[in-house]
Parts: structure tokens; C-alpha cells; sequence
């Protein structure tokens, strides 16, 4: 498999990740909303190598939005000490 095949293929695993996280965030407990989040971030990283890839510039800085979402929700769900 070829660096662009595999490049092309990683939209799949993208929207995989992207859906547990939804799935995970749906949780009334904090420790799987907290693995929600950090799925996440991780399916931002993915759908970034693929639209760099594919020239999604849009799709591209919406992840960044994304992610910045995403951690605010990882602060968020933390205990207040």
C-alpha cells in the first residue's frame, strides 16, 4: 500500500473514531466522556492527515476549531478542586 492509498483509506478510520467519541461523550460518567473527548482529539489528528492530504482546507481548520472544543470539554469535565 502506497503513501496515498493509505492516506485515502484514512478517512475511514477517521469517522470510526469520530463516532465512538460521539458515542463516548454521550455518557452521564465522566470517566467515558473524559475517553469521549480524548477520541476526539484523536479523530482531529486524523481528519487533519487526510484533508492535508486531500486538500480539504476548510475541513482542515475546522478540526483545529474542533480540537480547541475538545479540550475545552476535557477542562470541563474535570472535578473543580
Amino acid at each position: 500500500m502506497t503513501l496515498a492509498n493509505f492516506l485515502d483509506f484514512l478517512q475511514w478510520p477517521a469517522m470510526l473514531v469520530t463516532v465512538v467519541a460521539v458515542w463516548l461523550v454521550g455518557f452521564q460518567r465522566k470517566t467515558e466522556r473524559k475517553y469521549g473527548f480524548w477520541s476526539f482529539l484523536a479523530s482531529n489528528v486524523l481528519w487533519v492527515a487526510w484533508g492535508l492530504h486531500a486538500g480539504a482546507h476548510a475541513l482542515v481548520v475546522l478540526q483545529f476549531a474542533l480540537a480547541a472544543l475538545n479540550i475545552r470539554g476535557i477542562i470541563k469535565n474535570e472535578p473543580s478542586p
